[in-house]
């Protein structure tokens, strides 16, 4: 599995979509924190854009990677290894290469504006715990559209569908629904139902650590009650493993059963 990782990251880190992503973030960071030196708002701005964007491009990429691989998946799985590994490390190799070009691409330009003198360091090693979980929920949840698809074209157009499900269209949906039931008791719901969606997981994390609660609205007093703790933060990044944990596993046996 570590060859197979070492190779996927290898492999990536040839391909040039690997550094205009890197690029891209390496840019991103340097035009925010000029045209404003605060970090913490430079953090704020960030949050929007990475909590859209990081979904979307390890979905693409995941679901690019395995369909750009699958000859060669198919010559490694006629060797003696077994299919947990070849597929394990391909998809770690994807989700590190992307993490690591967030990390590197944002941290070189906060580093050298004084970030690690600024009050805000834990604010924007949050920010990146985050955006790598969202990496690995999203390369993995690719991963299962690609291998339960052998159309190219479908494969996309659900993975797609996927990143605009947790993204668009699954917020709309809960604020109609806060909206509908506001004569009842829902503060319970509405913890509840952020559990099921990754990136507002996310984004309320970072808001309640920003101290910039009120935007939350409705439920801005019950998510900073909770998720404002040590243990509501505990319970978050349990529940961001967990979104983790599932979608490998679901890897790991279906491709443990189909036909290749």
């Amino acid at each position: 599995m570590l060859k197979i990782l070492k190779y996927s990251i290898y492999d990536l880190l040839r391909s040039r979509w690997s550094y205009i992503y890197f690029i891209f973030y390496l840019i991103l960071g340097f035009v925010l924190l000029f045209l404003n030196t605060d970090i913490d708002k430079a953090i704020i701005t960030l949050l929007n854009i990475i909590i859209v964007l990081t979904p979307l491009i390890g979905t693409i990429f995941g679901v690019m990677y395995y369909y750009n691989s699958r000859e060669f998946t198919e010559l490694l799985l006629a060797q003696p290894i077994k299919r947990k590994n070849i597929f394990l490390g391909q998809y770690i190799g994807v989700s590190l290469s992307l993490s690591l070009s967030l990390l590197i691409g944002l941290g070189i330009p906060f580093v050298l504006y004084g970030l690690f003198k600024s009050a805000s360091i834990f604010d924007f090693v949050l920010l990146i715990v985050v955006g790598t979980f969202l990496n690995f929920i999203f390369v993995a949840l690719a991963y299962n559209i690609a291998l339960r698809t052998e159309n190219k074209i479908k494969g996309f157009g659900f993975a797609i569908l996927m990143w605009l499900m947790f993204a668009v269209i699954y917020d709309g949906v809960f604020m109609i629904s806060l909206f509908i039931f506001n004569e009842y008791p829902l503060d319970k719901f509405a913890l509840i139902a952020t559990m099921f969606n990754p990136i507002d997981l996310s984004r309320i994390l970072i808001l309640l650590k920003l101290d910039i609660s009120a935007l939350l609205g409705y439920t801005g007093a019950v998510f900073q009650k909770f998720f404002g703790t040590s243990f509501g933060l505990l319970i978050s990044l349990s529940v961001l493993t967990l979104w983790v944990l599932l979608p490998v596993w679901s890897i790991m046996h279906i491709s443990g059963k189909k036909d290749f």
